[in-house]
């Protein structure tokens, strides 16, 4: 069973070095420690801030003049008094700074920040370097606040399932643990509750807000019969749903596993900053260190304090502050943009591939077809029963799950129990073969029939809807057509992804005559039919072989493997198969088709934000790192220039959240 606090746990810890700035990669344990506030009000996340902003600011004020006390001139005085200014919240960063030598982390941020405030005040500017100290707090809690509301959309994936379900015990209610019900029972629904376990629908019909699996606002009608997920809420009247599925195995506990997983998979942008911050920071120390006793050789007049006030200054603008946090919270934001519009990304290297994805190829049934098939004609050959060749490919249908299996049990009705089936094959990408009574059964398409010799009279690529071919006892027993319908936004997503300058195709076993006839209605140029699962991979292979990064959409489980080799496998979670969705690198929860070129343009706004942010860190600290070390930046005017530039890069961050796609 999935624990939830133990995925809020691992979550938090998974982020938390996002919050502390950190150039290392903190363990988990360690990362906690340093992760500001995320479980803290607002007050206390700024009350030791407050404090030293309160006795700065009062032990300015004397300094000045502004109203003297005799014993600030008393040097150890002052130094008290600073001291006590630079405990709340330097003692943090001065701990932390010793917790990351502990796990061999010598050069970090914290490093940085306690070299820099602590030269300050052994060349007597104890303002100053209660300053530097004051603000790289107020901006590290500034960001720990940032990471919380990032985090927040993927967050309320955790807390969708109630704890306790009320359960009707022969007609009474009873309340149990959500973990403890079990399949087959049934549970009662009041309006305002929300569904913990997977299950069918029994009541007429209900109303239910689906916004937490989908995305979609607006309230989704269920009849009876109908699948509903965990994480629904009943909105109108009590409704009975049958359990179906296991607590550990409900669509939303899939959801769930593939968030807390996502944070795992890093862009290659973040895998970059992160060793680039490794190298960088002890760089910058022995630079500093460098400016210090350099000059010395070279400069006449030279004054120690002087230079290593310089140097002091170099290390302040020198923290990766805005690099390390905003990356990591760029990414982090995209994910959780991405989730409220019903797209699971598990990881942010996803958001960074797909923004520069050329071509999206799509499966046709299932896909940008509703996969709802309807039997439109029957045609039986002469010298057949009509009513027993349905009646035997009914009961040869009953083994497959595919949606012309469901199709043919709908227009049939149930299943004939008496029929003994035999040796019962499913010949991928054809159909299925059983022995009845002794002779040959075979219903799939006419590729079927050609590979099993048996000759019919029909021109098939004549017909435009799909056809379901019908072999017995060696000969041509007849066929049956059967229609799917298109998505509503099938054809709005075509015209999308080329806006963005991507090329759809389409691939389908179905024949080729309907691939075409709905690649015609769709205006889709590349659309290839009676393909196998062999040659779906083969046509993915050729476009890769053309350096021409791809996408594939399924949703069947023939899909599983052409999704594992493109570049980017997107799986439609509500109708698609547990292996489909198990292998996708991307899951769109309601099956719309119009989530691929939402879910694109997340991934590039993701990419264009975080380049925006690492050209504004390395433009504006380069500019003030030869300032401070040319002695033309003060120590005031390194902390605000690199506060700041952290705090534009997590505000440009955090823009994602906010965006319409």
């Amino acid at each position: 069973m999935i624990n939830h606090d133990s995925i809020r746990a691992d979550t938090v810890g998974e982020h938390s070095h996002v919050a502390g700035c950190t150039t290392c990669s903190h363990s988990h344990d360690h990362g906690e420690d340093h992760n500001h506030g995320a479980g803290q009000s607002t007050f206390k996340l700024f009350l030791p801030a407050f404090v030293s902003l309160i006795l700065l600011l009062l032990g300015l004020a004397i300094d000045n003049a502004w109203f003297p006390v005799q014993a600030f001139s008393d040097h150890w005085v002052r130094l008290v008094w600073y001291a006590a200014a630079y405990l709340p919240v330097g003692f943090p960063v001065i701990r932390e700074m010793f917790q990351a030598f502990s796990n061999k982390e010598i050069f970090s941020e914290f490093t940085l920040m306690t070299i820099a405030t602590l030269g300050a005040f052994f060349i007597g500017e104890y303002p100053e370097g209660v300053a530097v100290m004051l603000f790289y707090t107020v901006g590290e809690n500034f960001q720990s606040m940032a990471v919380r509301r990032a985090k927040g959309n993927i967050k309320a994936l955790l807390d969708q399932r109630p704890d306790e379900v009320t359960i009707l015990d022969n007609g009474s209610p009873r309340i149990v643990k959500a973990e403890q019900a079990t399949i087959g029972q049934i549970i009662q629904l009041k309006p305002g509750d929300k569904l913990a376990l997977d299950g069918e629908l029994l009541s007429e019909s209900a109303f239910f807000n689906t916004a937490a699996l989908t995305g979609e606002s607006k309230p989704d009608t269920k009849m009876q019969g109908d699948t509903v997920l965990a994480g629904m809420i009943n909105l109108n009247t009590v409704a009975l749903v049958r359990i179906t599925t296991a607590y550990t195995d409900s669509k939303l506990s899939r959801i769930i596993s593939l968030v807390q997983d996502a944070t795992a998979q890093k862009a290659p942008t973040e895998l970059f900053i992160r060793r680039f911050a490794k190298i960088y920071t002890p760089i910058v120390v022995l630079l500093a260190l460098l400016i210090t006793l350099l000059p010395a050789f070279f400069v006449v007049d030279y004054v120690f304090n002087d230079w290593l006030y310089r140097a002091l200054v170099f290390l302040v603008i020198s923290c990766p502050c805005a690099l390390v946090i905003s990356i990591p919270l760029g990414y982090f934001g995209g994910i959780g943009a991405a989730s409220r519009h019903g797209i699971l990304f598990k990881g942010s290297n996803f958001l960074d591939t797909l923004a520069n994805i050329r071509h999206v190829v799509m499966d046709k049934t299932g896909t940008l077809t509703q996969g709802v098939f309807k039997v439109q004609e029957v045609v039986i050959s002469e010298g057949f029963n009509g009513a027993e060749v349905l009646r035997l490919a009914n009961a040869l249908e009953s083994n497959s799950t595919h949606p012309v299996a469901t199709a043919i049990h709908a227009h049939v009705g149930p299943v004939d129990e008496s029929l003994q089936l035999e040796q019962v094959e499913e010949i991928a990408g054809h159909g299925l073969r059983a022995v009845v009574n002794g002779k040959s059964l075979l219903v799939g398409n006419f590729k079927l029939l050609d590979r099993f010799g048996i000759a019919y009279d029909v021109d098939a690529n004549s017909i435009t809807a799909t056809v379901v071919a019908l072999g017995y006892d060696g000969r041509f027993a007849g066929y049956l057509t059967i229609a799917d319908q298109l998505k509503p936004d099938a054809a709005e997503t075509v015209t999308q992804l080329e806006a963005l300058g991507i090329t759809p195709t389409m691939l389908s076993g179905d024949r080729s005559a309907v691939v075409r006839a709905v690649a015609d209605t769709l205006g889709i140029t590349d659309a290839y039919g009676d393909l196998l699962p062999e040659d779906k991979a083969n046509k993915i292979k050729e476009m890769k072989a053309s350096n021409i990064t791809v996408a594939f959409v399924g949703d069947g489980v023939n899909d599983a493997p052409v999704i594992a080799l493109s570049d980017v496998g997107i799986a439609m979670g509500g109708l698609g198969s547990d292996a489909t969705i198990e292998t996708a690198d991307v899951v769109i929860q309601d099956d719309r088709p119009g989530k691929i070129p939402v879910a694109i343009r997340i991934g590039k706004s993701t990419r264009r934000i975080v380049w925006q942010n690492i050209t504004l860190a390395f433009a504006v600290k380069a500019v003030v790192l030869i300032l401070g070390a040319g002695g033309l930046a003060n120590m005031w005017e390194a902390v605000f220039a690199d506060v700041g530039v952290a705090l534009l890069a997590i505000g440009n961050a955090i823009r994602i959240q906010r965006m319409k796609f």
